[in-house]
């Protein structure tokens, strides 16, 4: 598999101008899965709820979908992006996957961190899983790094590669990936922005730092903290379906879940 992360510093608002950025350098490399950040069309520092509902879309319409689902058939891959999503009158952040024929799957956050907690509604359903004919990927969004039971679900249900797109301004994500990759024994492609946005008083700087891990816990590659930046990264992602980690030890053949706190599982 050829992964390309695209560290992007999208402008507050400027859905136009973001999405064809993205598409512009989509169009540029060649990779089999493209990994953006999280909310990139709208940019994350919303102050009022008018510029979601503004902002959001359908998660199969939309100046986004259209302009991506496009890309996704020319280049027969994937992409991956995060959103905000208008549905049956609530506001999702979102992550959508995309192919060669259209829409494969949405996930909606489950852990919704800081202001976004004004805007838009948590999840319902579980972090996917999806089977491609180029590798099992899982997806999460930004803020579920801090709860590991997302990773270990989406890689007991299979996952080789978990795509994380980001919007992240704590410190602590780029080392504690490395960690839940080597945990689960799988590839994480983290995606985040870079810059500082302001919308009115709401202002945020974002660490940049968007990595590929391998199941080994190993950086395949870091991007740098202050700039747009692309990527890609060549990995076969069927190297994740090995949990050993001695000749004596299997990762998911040694669990114990009969024994653990059901608050744990």
């Amino acid at each position: 598999m050829r992964a390309a992360l695209l560290q992007l510093e999208p402008s507050f608002g400027s859905v136009e101008r973001n999405v064809a950025r993205a598409a512009e350098l989509i169009a540029s490399l060649e990779a089999d899965l493209f990994v953006l950040p999280e909310l990139f069309p709208s940019g994350y520092s919303f102050a009022a709820r008018a510029e979601v509902e503004r902002m959001a879309e359908p998660a199969d319409d939309g100046p986004t979908f259209a302009a991506l689902a496009e890309q996704a058939r020319r280049k027969r891959a994937w992409i991956c992006y995060g959103f905000a999503e208008r549905a049956a009158g609530r506001y999702y952040n979102s992550a959508n996957l995309v192919g060669p024929e259209g829409l494969a799957g949405t996930y909606r956050k489950l852990h919704l961190f800081g202001r976004e907690t004004l805007f838009f509604t948590p999840g319902e359903a579980a972090a996917p899983v999806f089977e491609l004919p180029i590798g099992r990927i899982g997806v999460m969004i930004c803020f579920d790094w801090y709860f590991p039971e997302v990773a270990r679900s989406l890689a007991l249900r299979g996952a080789q590669v978990i795509v994380h797109p980001s919007n992240l301004v704590l410190p602590h994500c780029p080392q504690a990936m490395l960690t839940r990759s080597l945990e689960n024994r799988v590839f994480s492609l983290t995606c985040d922005r870079t810059g500082q946005e302001r919308n009115g008083a709401v202002e945020h700087r974002f660490i940049g730092m968007s990595q590929a891990v391998n199941p080994r816990g190993e950086l395949l590659i870091r991007l740098g903290a202050e700039h747009e930046e692309t990527a890609v990264v060549e990995f076969d992602p069927a190297t994740a379906d090995d949990k050993r980690v001695t000749q004596y030890n299997d990762l998911f053949g040694d669990r114990r879940p009969a024994l653990y706190s059901p608050a744990t599982l």
